[in-house]
C-alpha cells in the first residue's frame, strides 16, 4: 500500500512539471537573443556624415549627451548622498551658516600675504607701468672729444660714471654747465632741455631701443 502511494505522488509531481514546461522549449536556440542599443555618440568611429544633411533650428537643437548634469539635491535623505548633514560634516566652523573664514585665513597661522616679502614703493598692476631710467647728467659728458660717440657703456670705462641697477639711461641738465662740442650722444631717452643743450653745441642725440639697444633714430 506504501508502495502505491509513492508512485502516485511521483506521477501527480511528474504530471505538473509537464504542465510548466514550455511546449516550444524543444525548438528554442542556445545562442542569446539579447541585442543593446550602441548610440553612435558614445563610438570613436560613428559616422558624422548625417550631421551636415540636417538643418538646426530652435525646435530641434538639443545639448550634447553627457553635457548636462542634473544639480546636486542636498538635504532630501541620506540614500542620495547628500542628506542630513548636506556634506557639511556634524559640527565646526566650517559648518555653521554663511561664510566660515574670510579669504586668506589659514587657522591663525601665519598667511601666505603676510609670509611673502613686499616690495615698498613697486606696486603693481594698471597705472603703474612706470619706468625708471638710469639718469646721466650733461656735465659727465665735458671730458668726452669732439666728433665721439657717447654712451653709458663709454662713460663706465672711462671712469666717468658708476655701475647702475638700471638698464635704461636717461640724458638730463646736470648741475653744472655743458661744455663738450660735437659729440653724438646715444641713450634711452633725452629731457628737452639735454636734447636742445646738446644740439646746440653741435652734437647729436641718437634715441636707443628698451629692449635691444639699437638706435631708433638720431
Amino acid at each position: 500500500m506504501m508502495r502505491v502511494i509513492v508512485l502516485a505522488a511521483l506521477v501527480s509531481a511528474a504530471a505538473a512539471f509537464s504542465s510548466f514546461t514550455p511546449r516550444n522549449m524543444a525548438s528554442v536556440k542556445s545562442g542569446s537573443t539579447l541585442s543593446m542599443k550602441i548610440y553612435d555618440w558614445k563610438r570613436r568611429t560613428a559616422d558624422e556624415s548625417a550631421l551636415d544633411t540636417v538643418e538646426y533650428s530652435l525646435d530641434n537643437i538639443r545639448s550634447a549627451p553627457g553635457s548636462r548634469k542634473r544639480k546636486n539635491r542636498k538635504g532630501r535623505g541620506i540614500s542620495a548622498g547628500q542628506g542630513a548633514t548636506c556634506g557639511f560634516g556634524m559640527r565646526g566652523q566650517k559648518a555653521r551658516a554663511g561664510r566660515p573664514t574670510r579669504p586668506g585665513f589659514e587657522g591663525g597661522q601665519q598667511p601666505l600675504y603676510r609670509r611673502l616679502p613686499k616690495f615698498a614703493g613697486q606696486p603693481t598692476g594698471p597705472g603703474h607701468e612706470k619706468k625708471v631710467f638710469n639718469l646721466i647728467k650733461l656735465d659727465e659728458l665735458n671730458g668726452c672729444a669732439e666728433g665721439s660717440v657717447v654712451n653709458f657703456d663709454s662713460l663706465l670705462e672711462s671712469n666717468t660714471v658708476t655701475k647702475s641697477k638700471y638698464s635704461i639711461h636717461k640724458v638730463v641738465v646736470g648741475r653744472e654747465d655743458f661744455t663738450a662740442k660735437g659729440v653724438t650722444v646715444q641713450a634711452h631717452a633725452f629731457t628737452k632741455s639735454a636734447r636742445e643743450a646738446i644740439e646746440g653745441a653741435g652734437g647729436k642725440c641718437e634715441l636707443l631701443s628698451k629692449t635691444t639697444n639699437a638706435v631708433l633714430e638720431a
